[in-house]
């Protein structure tokens, strides 16, 4: 499963998102059920970063969120974003 989180961090708060992430990452990586995330910034929207995260499947995923959710690490990323974040999920198509 492929989940796409995308966020708009505000201006202001850029160096402190990347600190941020460079913080919890490892946590993410190593958290059942992921195989991978990377992190892109839109070379034409600085500040606009989507995050390529590889799980097992979404179940996976919907408990890593909560967990992130009950730790409190959510809004503390919510904090520095301008808008709401989203969240896409995808399966590979066999074609």
């Amino acid at each position: 499963t492929i989940v796409l989180l995308e966020i708009q961090v505000k201006p202001e708060a850029i160096d402190e998102m990347k600190a941020f992430l460079q913080r919890i990452l490892p946590d993410t990586r190593a958290y059942d059920g992921c195989q991978g995330v990377d992190i892109y910034d839109n070379l034409d929207d600085t500040g606009n970063l989507v995050f390529y995260q590889r799980w097992d499947s979404r179940q996976h995923y919907e408990k890593y969120l909560a967990w992130r959710t009950d730790i409190g690490t959510a809004n503390q990323l919510r904090a520095m974003a301008a808008s709401p974040p989203s969240i896409r999920y995808f399966e590979r198509v066999d074609a």
